[in-house]
């Protein structure tokens, strides 16, 4: 008997198989061609509100019917997030959104751009991203044969805690929702215990009692309810959530030129609105957890937000250049500080120096 998960790749390879044999040149204008689309978490707005509608509505009226898409979430279609690229680049997921600290785990220089405590804001962040993407779109196409085909970002990654605490020290002995090894590095630092949780866990396991606090979404808490669990969140961006769209090679070289130039635009247009979207939800989401004007889509909390202090942007700088830093150049290897020197350390002003 086949286990489950080699059911799941064979459905998928003869999915991918299908896509590439109805995109070969003699038939490109024959028929509808259709794709088939892993995307990013279900039941957040990054996916129902964009990706979904993009790939199932706006694909065949922007196309005039010469493609079409079937698109499922990753974690609702039986597949690991740690998995994608390697799926990828196998061609059973021929076109897919992959979550960089889920896939920094086997390759740490995919995890460079969100660090925890690199940027604290917006602005910050599209600058990181701009410096790193031709190294990151080079990467991609030489590892792992994908080509990059956007960048997607969730609302900030905040700090959601059932009892109240000052500042960033207070973090100190409470046991903490996790989702990559960047944010267990800064927990650690904290003398916090990092707890590397699923999000589809997360309300279960606070609600057992196996975490004191949660990093994630600011807007992603509250459309699952979170801020009916908790009481204080810090405002604090410890990371982005930051993930990637990108298709395998063969598939992608197998569109006609005409479809993929089209893809090309479009695609930016769907990154541009994400991150649009993300920024306005940052702020939408703080607001909705604690109940104040400004929650247009949200659920109304009754939480308190803790803003950083100036102790705690001094502190976050010192654990991101003392601990995140240092701990991700050595599982990242002796060619990343270079790179590092190269991109990202000229964008924030803190340079890799190798041990």
């Amino acid at each position: 008997m086949p286990t489950p998960l080699a059911a799941t790749l064979s459905a998928w390879l003869a999915a991918a198989v299908t896509c590439l044999l109805a995109v070969l040149p003699g038939d490109a204008r024959a028929e509808t061609q259709a794709l088939r689309i892993v995307g990013g978490l279900a039941g957040v707005n990054q996916y129902t509100r964009h990706e979904e509608p993009f790939w199932t509505r706006e694909l065949p009226r922007l196309t005039a019917g010469r493609l079409s898409a079937e698109i499922v979430p990753f974690d609702r279609a039986g597949l690991r997030g740690q998995e994608m690229l390697t799926l990828m680049r196998l061609g059973v997921v021929p076109f897919g959104t992959a979550i960089l600290s889920l896939s920094a785990g086997g390759q740490p220089e995919l995890g460079a751009p969100d660090l925890a405590g690199l940027s604290p804001d917006m602005p910050t962040l599209r600058r990181v991203v701009a410096a790193y993407r031709p190294h990151l779109t080079a990467l991609l196409r030489e590892r792992f044969g994908v080509e990059l085909l956007a960048v997607y970002v969730y609302p900030a990654q905040v700090t959601f805690c059932t009892k109240p605490f000052a500042g960033l020290a207070g973090l100190a002995g409470r046991r903490v929702r996790t989702s990559s090894v960047t944010q267990a590095d800064w927990l650690e630092a904290l003398g916090a215990t990092p707890v590397q949780t699923a999000f589809a866990e997360l309300l279960p396991q606070l609600r057992a009692g196996n975490i004191d606090c949660a990093i994630t979404g600011t807007m992603s808490g509250n459309t699952i309810g979170l801020h009916e669990l908790t009481t204080q969140l810090h405002t604090m961006p410890v990371t982005w959530g930051l993930s990637i769209f990108a298709a395998n090679g063969g598939a992608w070289q197998q569109l006609p030129d005409d479809l993929r130039g089209l893809l090309r635009r479009e695609l930016a247009r769907l990154e541009a609105a994400i991150w649009d979207e993300s920024e306005r939800e940052t702020a939408e989401g703080v607001a909705c957890n604690t109940g104040a004007a400004g929650c247009p889509g949200g659920r109304a909390g009754r939480m308190s937000a803790l803003r950083p202090s100036p102790a705690d942007e001094q502190r976050r700088r010192e654990i991101l250049e003392a601990v995140v830093l240092p701990r991700w150049l050595q599982r990242c290897g002796a060619p990343c500080a270079p790179v590092w020197n190269q991109t990202i350390g000229p964008a924030v002003g803190i340079p890799a120096r190798p041990r």
